[in-house]
C-alpha cells in the first residue's frame, strides 16, 4: 500500500496538498533509494503518516518487516491525521490505511 499525496485541508473546497514521499521510486523497485531518502524526510517531520506508510512499504519490500510494522504502527500513532490517495486512486484516511498495510504486512508473514 502507497500513499501519493498529503493532506487535504478542511474547507468546503478542498485544497490537495502533495508531498514526495518517494511513491516514484517504490513503484519503480527502488527500495532502498526510497528508505535513504525517506529516513532523511522523516528526521524532519517524524510523525507523517504518508511518509511513514511509504516507509514501511519500502522496508517490506527489502524484507525488513520489524521495520516495516513499527513505520506501520507509528503512522497509526501519529497525532497527524489525513486523507492520502492511494496507489489505486482511493482516497483513505491515513490511519486506515496504515491498519490495512499493517494487516496486510502481518498476514503475508503467516
Amino acid at each position: 500500500m502507497l500513499a501519493q499525496a498529503g493532506p487535504t485541508a478542511a474547507t468546503t473546497t478542498p485544497d490537495i496538498e502533495t508531498r514526495d514521499v518517494e511513491y516514484d521510486a517504490l513503484v519503480s523497485g527502488k527500495a532502498r533509494t526510497a528508505i535513504a531518502q525517506l529516513e532523511q524526510a522523516r528526521a524532519e517531520n517524524p510523525s507523517d503518516p504518508a511518509l511513514l506508510i511509504n516507509l514501511g512499504a519500502a522496508y517490506a519490500a527489502v524484507g525488513e518487516y520489524q521495520l516495516a510494522q513499527q513505520a506501520y504502527r507509528d503512522a497509526i500513532n501519529s497525532e497527524d491525521r489525513y486523507e492520502l490517495e492511494l496507489a489505486n486512486g482511493d482516497w483513505i484516511d491515513s490511519r486506515r490505511a496504515a491498519r490495512l498495510a499493517l494487516s496486510s504486512l502481518d498476514s503475508s508473514a503467516e
